[in-house]
């Protein structure tokens, strides 16, 4: 299993020396969606700089002119962006076509799907390379929305990340899922100690 460390934080270079801290102990790094709104490419160029091993992965949610946008994101030297599973198919497919052409793979978000099922079942065919699982960061406290694990995993034969908040009193309810991956951002890059943190949640995934 995993371990993918979410990014969300406004201060770049605060995210950078707490990606620092951790980096032994994640297979991937997010660029979460604030860091990206607020600093742009130049977030995506200077993680790809101070981590020029690591998995990366853009947190993009492209809804639209993916065709458009994935040759700029590309040019950073990602590894992975996401598209959300509501738009259309001609854009999931468009996007996913022109990551390929570009070596990138896709991360199909199925947040917003209206029916999630669904959109696991035509996420492969669509050429999406992966699937997130997870529910709105401010919906309440809660993993009630992992009662559709079994619909989304019989579904597809995609690897499934999962993001739900993750904590240490929630990590064994969610490893039972046998998921590919889980993203976690919080409770390691607002922990007292990340480093410790992610040490706790890597040596966890990595016996799973």
């Amino acid at each position: 299993m995993k371990l993918q460390v979410s990014f969300d934080l406004t201060n770049l270079d605060k995210a950078i020396e707490i990606a620092t801290k951790i980096s032994n102990f994640a297979d991937v790094f997010e660029i979460g969606t604030i860091l990206i709104y607020k600093h742009g490419i130049n977030a995506l160029e200077k993680f790809r700089e101070t981590f020029p091993q690591k998995i990366l992965l853009a947190d993009t949610k492209i809804v639209d002119r993916g065709k458009e946008i994935v040759p700029e994101l590309a040019k950073t030297g990602i590894d992975w962006i996401t598209v959300m599973a509501g738009t259309t198919p001609n854009v999931i497919h468009a996007t996913c076509t022109e990551a390929k052409n570009n070596n990138l793979k896709v991360m199909l978000d199925l947040l917003d799907s209206s029916s999630p099922g669904q959109s696991a079942m035509e996420a492969k065919n669509l050429g999406a390379d992966a699937l997130l699982f997870h529910e709105p960061y401010d919906e309440q406290e809660s993993t009630i929305f992992l009662d559709k694990w079994d619909m989304i995993k019989g579904n597809t034969s995609l690897p499934i990340f999962v993001s739900a908040k993750i904590k240490r009193e929630t990590i064994e309810e969610i490893i039972k899922l046998h998921p590919h991956g889980l993203v976690i951002g919080k409770s390691i890059t607002e922990a007292a100690n990340p480093a410790a943190e992610a040490q706790f949640f890597y040596e966890l995934c990595s016996k799973n």
